[in-house]
């Protein structure tokens, strides 16, 4: 990890898969390495230190680079990179290996892309990687989240032989290593490139501000989505590319390119935004936009304040400008100006005395569900259009409805109840996934360990999020006492239509007179061990679309209530 990072296209990139003879040598050899099976982030991290992405870097960082660059943003020769790229192992796999093992690297299916050979085994401080890192060691910003409670506990640092590049099997013109594209740049003629990250979908405001930053720089247009891992409730990344190819016939003709970016966000905002730019440079960008929410994370709770302040990232780029080949474009807030009918900076609006408006992802998402209309002045015909397939009105959408209360409360009989309303209507199919039913079907082999509850409805989630993506209706009714496993599962079915949780907040003691199984007397007298709510905690849900009390009203006029807000916000139609 020596190579400096000089200006613009001159460095020479990193190149780490082997010639066919080693690699066929690596794959005879491999059957006696330990396997480690790699997480999606660590898919992508692997994809961009082989093809050179990460340059200098030639292999999952040791623990000196990751203390350097956690603490100073730099590796320890000085270069300048401010992003950990680690690799993360259970303690159980980290104790068997030492110093000069060697480990094969496997996707999902048992394909071994690359093979790390080992430096160094480490526990890391993850409070303090956040702190640093992040800026912060809350558990509510998703970055963080994801390091406390989806890292495991070792890092491994080794460096990497790759056997084979990823394989992509959609849009396969769009993806292009930092080689290819830096030939197709140099083809072309382009000299002045000015990239553009995102992990949205374009709009007028973001065609607008590439177009005039072009047009400043005199330079053509790299469109760049990150399509790795990117922020909770981000559009899945095969829409988003129908949207990218939909506005890119309102550039000029030859102006743009679009490419696909296989990158893992970390959403660390002013580092990240210096990380971004690094990486582009290896691309071969001479410029990159960065604006003012880069790589932040999404708001928490339909809170719109940004979780970084506007001008951290460019502070902290402006400190390190020195260290890039590559040069940063800043870009202010932008609003909508009816009086004007065009974009302009709040800081322009401000000083003119105009006013500005503003129409947000939230309101969009909104709009869709409901079958409204987007504002013409923000998106493009054809990518509304887009936008569409992926969020049709409520009425025709998946979504899950997720019970969760103790146990005694109620919610496998309001589960029961509208499951049954929901088959009576006929017009979507409806799956019932209740506790006890999924304990029997697709978790017997599980027990009531915290780890084994997790893993239950982590499962539950899953087949849930299935149902939801192909347009049909889940309904589930474990306990689901933790808050995070809740906010997974959560995450994981936004992505592919509405998910409505429900408390049933019937109170511990109305739920105790009625244990017709006997349960709760078996845990107070120690039988059962980590009884939710008597042993092990019931965490309160923090954002449940549904807050029902058993306690005093009957099971049909709950549900009824439950109904009612189905019919309310749009899911189920006349």
């Amino acid at each position: 990890m020596t190579t400096k990072i000089l200006p613009h296209g001159s460095e020479d990139l990193v190149n780490l898969l082997a010639d066919p003879e080693a690699a066929e040598v690596l794959k005879n050899e491999s059957g006696v390495y330990p396997s480690v099976t790699l997480s999606q982030r660590q898919m992508c991290d692997l994809e961009l230190l082989m093809n050179g992405a990460f340059t200098p870097l030639t292999g999952f960082m040791d623990q000196a680079a990751y203390n350097a660059v956690v603490d100073n943003l730099s590796l320890p020769d000085g270069t300048l990179w401010p992003i950990p790229i680690v690799f993360d192992v259970p303690e159980q796999i980290a104790e068997k290996l030492k110093p000069g093992d060697k480990v094969a690297l496997r996707d999902n299916e048992g394909f071994m892309p690359a093979v790390l050979t080992v430096s160094d085994v480490w526990q890391p401080d993850k409070q303090h990687e956040a702190q640093q890192v992040y800026g912060t060691s809350d558990i509510e910003h998703p970055g963080v989240r994801y390091l406390m409670n989806s890292v495991n506990s070792h890092y491994i640092g080794g460096s990497i032989e790759g056997v084979q590049a990823p394989v992509h099997h959609d849009f396969e013109n769009l993806w292009d290593t930092p080689e290819e594209m830096r030939a197709m740049f140099a083809k072309l003629g382009w000299r002045r490139v000015v990239g553009f990250q995102t992990s949205k979908p374009m709009h007028r405001l973001q065609r607008e501000i590439t177009l005039r930053v072009a047009k400043e720089l005199q330079a053509h247009v790299l469109l760049h989505p990150t399509v790795g891992v990117t922020k909770p409730g981000d559009l899945q990344y095969y829409a988003r590319v129908h949207c990218y190819q939909a506005i890119r016939k309102y550039f000029p003709h030859n102006l743009a390119m679009l490419s696909l970016l296989p990158l893992a966000m970390r959403m660390a905002g002013p580092r990240e935004a210096l990380w971004h730019a690094i990486v582009h440079q290896n691309y071969g960008c001479s410029h990159m936009i960065v604006g003012p929410k880069h790589a932040g994370p999404p708001p928490v709770d339909g809170n719109d304040a940004p979780f970084y302040d506007t001008e951290s990232s460019k502070a902290l780029i402006e400190e390190h400008a020195g260290r890039l080949g590559i040069e940063i474009v800043h870009v202010e807030p932008h609003q909508y100006v009816p009086e004007k009918q065009r974009f302009m900076g709040v800081s322009e609006i401000a000083a003119k005395g105009l006013e500005g408006i503003e129409y947000t992802d939230a309101q969009l998402k909104q709009d869709l569900a409901m079958g409204e209309q987007p504002p013409e002045w923000f998106s493009y015909p054809e990518v509304v259009a887009e936008l569409r397939n992926v969020y049709p009105p409520r009425s025709r959408q998946g979504f899950t409805l997720f019970f969760t209360g103790l146990s005694g409360s109620g919610k496998s009989t309001l589960a029961k109840i509208i499951y049954g309303k929901l088959v009576e209507g006929g017009r979507r199919p409806a799956t019932l996934l209740d506790g006890d039913i999924v304990r029997q079907n697709l978790s017997s082999e599980l027990g009531f360990s915290k780890h084994h509850r997790d893993l239950n409805i982590r499962r539950i989630g899953y087949v849930a999020s299935e149902i939801t993506k192909n347009g049909g209706i889940a309904i589930c009714a474990p306990i689901a006492p933790y808050t995070e496993t809740r906010r997974a599962v959560r995450e994981m079915i936004e992505d592919r239509g509405a998910f409505i949780e429900v408390h049933v907040a019937t109170p511990l003691e109305v739920c105790e007179a009625r244990d017709r199984k006997g349960l709760y007397a078996k845990a107070r007298k120690g039988i059962i061990p980590e009884f939710t709510g008597i042993s092990d905690p019931y965490e309160l849900p923090e954002r449940a679309e549904i807050k029902i009390d058993t306690a005093n009203v009957s099971p049909m006029e709950a549900a009824q209530e439950i109904y009612l807000y189905l019919v309310k916000e749009g899911y189920i139609d006349s």
